[in-house]
């Protein structure tokens, strides 16, 4: 079966993934969303090779019209985190599966809402938090799962870039979700999830902008039976994007950078270190994507790897982070159908170094 793709949010982050579609089998791209038909036919120009049909994919002026294109089987919402709520439940509503950029939205609340809206249509959505299918990573959970390092105890993990803002550039802008959080905070939270699961107290210590956003972070997750872990996260110091799964018998290093390795090492009791190399295959969201087309394909309507209730999770300590930060919040509304769903187009989603995501 060949699933057909459709992009809400033609900007630079969809721009990078979704070159990578050409590597999935039985995955081509058919219809681009925005609320400007002219960077909706620039981004289809420039993605003709993942059409995979000898023509153009259908460019769309608004949201609505991507929506109701019948031949689009799954959205990839790449639109500013406060829309990601108001287009995944549009999608859902309008019989599509999504793929939603992390991080999924920017309220536990609204997480809640879109989850709850795609178990009620039977339809599936997932988060694109690409690092859990990287194959390193993926290696990486089976020898925690065969006890190669023991229990695990501590997980550390930094992710951090300088980039400071111009003023003379309209700064941070809450409403578009910009900051650290949501963009590069996520990725230490998600991956600590990934293998200690919901902690039972968080303490977040950062840097707020005077527009109210956060750039920079240090948290401290605990979790029961004594282990812990140690996150940290920048917009304002470059740091290696290292992280390290510490266990009883053992530990694994995944070096820079962590959120999309193509090796880790590991490091067992008496034994000399060992490193496993995995490469990604294109630049590495190939492997998220293909999740996506085989769990569509197969009717299903939740990954194992990424399933829904680590993103509610990972959703609760974005939250707690951003409470104790006091960091400013703004959740999109509702999509207008008057207006046809014509929300802001995804341009440059807040300052991220080249090649993050």
């Amino acid at each position: 079966m060949t699933v057909r793709w459709g992009v809400a949010g033609p900007g630079p982050v969809a721009d990078k993934v979704l070159r990578d579609l050409v590597h999935v089998p039985d995955a081509v791209l058919t219809a681009v969303g925005s609320r400007s038909a002219e960077r909706a036919e620039a981004f289809a120009a420039g993605h003709a090779a993942s059409a995979g049909r000898g023509t153009l994919p259908t460019a769309h002026g608004s949201y609505r019209a991507l929506l109701d294109d019948p031949d689009v089987d799954v959205v990839y919402v790449a639109t500013p985190h406060p829309t990601h709520r108001a287009l995944a439940l549009a999608a859902l509503a309008a019989g599509k599966a999504v793929l939603v950029e992390k991080s999924f939205t920017v309220t536990p609340a609204a997480t809640r809402e879109v989850v709850a809206a795609a178990g009620a249509a039977g339809r599936f959505a997932m988060e694109a938090m690409w690092t859990r299918f990287c194959p390193a990573v993926v290696r990486l959970r089976e020898l925690v799962a065969d006890g190669a390092i023991g229990e695990v105890c501590t997980v550390t993990a930094d992710l951090g870039v300088r980039n400071p803002v111009d003023p003379a550039t309209r700064s941070f802008r809450p409403e578009q979700g910009d900051g650290l959080l949501f963009h590069l905070g996520v990725y230490p939270v998600s991956f600590a999830q990934m293998l200690l699961g919901a902690p039972e107290a968080v303490v977040a210590h950062g840097v707020l902008h005077e527009s109210g956003v956060d750039v920079e972070e240090s948290v401290l997750l605990r979790y029961p039976g004594g282990r812990s872990a140690q996150l940290f996260a920048s917009l304002r110091s470059p740091a290696p994007g290292e992280a390290r799964v510490l266990g009883t018998t053992g530990w694994i290093q995944v070096p820079p950078r962590f959120h999309y390795p193509s090796r880790i090492v590991l490091h067992r009791t008496g034994h000399d270190p060992e490193t496993i190399d995995a490469p990604l295959t294109g630049a590495g969201y190939t492997h998220e994507l293909a999740e996506v087309n085989e769990r569509v394909a197969g009717g299903h309507t939740e990954s194992e790897i990424m399933p829904l209730a680590d993103t509610v999770a990972v959703q609760d300590v974005l939250a707690e982070i951003a409470g104790q930060l006091g960091v400013r919040v703004v959740e999109g509304g509702p999509p207008s159908c008057r207006d046809g769903l014509r929300g802001g187009g995804q341009g440059p989603r807040g300052p991220l170094a080249p090649g993050e995501r």
